[in-house]
């Protein structure tokens, strides 16, 4: 044997366990960091002696909602089922829980933090498990965070910010909001006339925009996680978003100031990245439509101008933009969209090159040989490659993604390569 060989085998074959005791022991560790991420602030928050009650200022009630609409906005659920969680610890009397909204009842928030426990646990074991057992789930955690954000920004958001104005305006009782009575709030008793109101004209709309900017950031993370095919990725992004959550509960209950001044940050960072977050939430939402409706089901390519997105090597186009694929008569392809969905119309002319459709496992792509990516086809066209092939003229369709991967296996372990050769 030549001299060497023992060497490398004993390291491939230590390499091997080491991959199979991390595999074995990944899950239980992204659970326990998980959930320790998640419960751990929430303890503290009800368990600390909260400094932020020395503070009788009369902006004191408002950093504290400033925070409390960023937390919630990061993690609707999340946010959402454990704020009601602390709003009913809080609360001492029988008459005080009475007086709780719906989502500070054990009826709301005990079977979400439910859910939120076991989606941490679906990202933590899906970090060993095969993507195309964990993306049906990711899909349907997507439309919860949809629907969770829907709900906080109808109900929870102006509730919060309503009960600031009527605090600060003495038109409210402490009762009806422990949780911001908690973080200091200042009474200004103004006549016998309640004038919260006039102070929710202002107040609601600056937390709605608050709220949507911070979730359209966050949401697409759950985006992301469904364009990800490795589970150790999406449980990282996850991860970090609760992370960021626990840091400002923690600010937050420490110094309400702390947390608004982060909170703040976390606003100004999501108003940046508003227009990538907004293509991100308008891709997710199609994604998941197409995919949860089996639309490929129903759904045929038109000869001309169908609905796709901008790949990343579009040409003046940013990446993930909704619009049309259109042949002109003279020949040539061209890309149509609104920004923002509703501004004017714009186009960018298609490089003239050899177009192929790359069909992928959960959704497909057409792009030029060496050029990268140009459009991003929607899953409702999964399985209608080929006529969209014959509709624009295309060079043909070929196999990508996770589906060029498992081509390539099946070529090596006895596919058609190996066919061939017996042949």
């Amino acid at each position: 044997m030549p001299p060497g060989i023992p060497d490398i085998a004993l390291t491939l074959a230590a390499d091997l366990l080491l991959n199979w005791r991390m595999k074995r022991i990944a899950p239980p560790l992204l659970l326990a960091l998980t959930l320790a991420l998640v419960i751990a602030p929430f303890a503290f928050a009800a368990a600390a002696p909260v400094t932020a009650a020395k503070d009788k200022s009369p902006a004191a009630p408002l950093a504290t909602a400033v925070s409390t609409v960023t937390g919630i906005a990061i993690s609707p659920l999340l946010g959402t089922s454990a704020y009601g969680a602390y709003q009913w610890m809080r609360a001492e009397t029988d008459a005080q829980k009475a007086a709780l909204p719906w989502y500070a009842h054990w009826s709301f928030f005990g079977p979400a933090l439910l859910l939120v426990g076991l989606c941490a646990a679906k990202d933590a074991f899906g970090a060993v498990v095969p993507p195309g057992l964990k993306k049906p789930l990711d899909v349907l955690e997507t439309i919860e965070n949809k629907a969770t954000g829907l709900i906080a920004a109808g109900a929870v958001v102006p509730y919060t910010m309503s009960a600031v104005s009527k605090m600060i305006l003495g038109g409210g009782t402490a009762a009806a909001e422990p949780a911001l009575q908690a973080g200091g709030l200042a009474m200004l008793p103004v006549g016998a006339v309640d004038w919260s109101w006039l102070l929710n004209v202002a107040t609601v709309p600056f937390g709605l925009a608050m709220f949507a900017l911070v979730w359209m950031a966050s949401h697409a993370i759950n985006v992301l996680i469904l364009l990800s095919p490795w589970g150790a990725i999406d449980a990282a992004l996850k991860g970090a978003r609760t992370a960021l959550l626990g840091l400002l509960t923690l600010t937050a209950t420490i110094n309400p100031w702390v947390g608004a001044l982060l909170s703040l940050v976390v606003i100004v960072v999501a108003y940046f990245v508003a227009g990538w977050a907004f293509r991100l939430t308008v891709f997710g939402s199609v994604f998941c439509w197409d995919f949860m409706t089996r639309r490929k089901n129903r759904f045929t390519p038109a000869e001309n101008d169908n609905r796709m997105f901008a790949g990343g090597n579009l040409p003046g186009v940013p990446v993930r933009t909704y619009g049309r694929l259109v042949q002109r008569t003279a020949g040539g392809l061209e890309f149509y969209y609104r920004p923002w969905l509703v501004l004017a119309e714009r186009h960018a002319e298609i490089p003239a090159a050899k177009l192929t459709v790359g069909r992928g496992l959960f959704f497909s792509s057409v792009g030029a040989e060496g050029g990268g990516t140009l459009l991003l086809l929607p899953p409702r066209y999964h399985g209608h490659e080929e006529t969209l092939v014959r509709a624009y003229q295309l060079a043909g369709v070929r196999d990508a993604g996770l589906r060029k991967a498992w081509s390539l296996l099946r070529e090596l372990f006895g596919g058609s390569a190996a066919k061939t050769q017996v042949a």
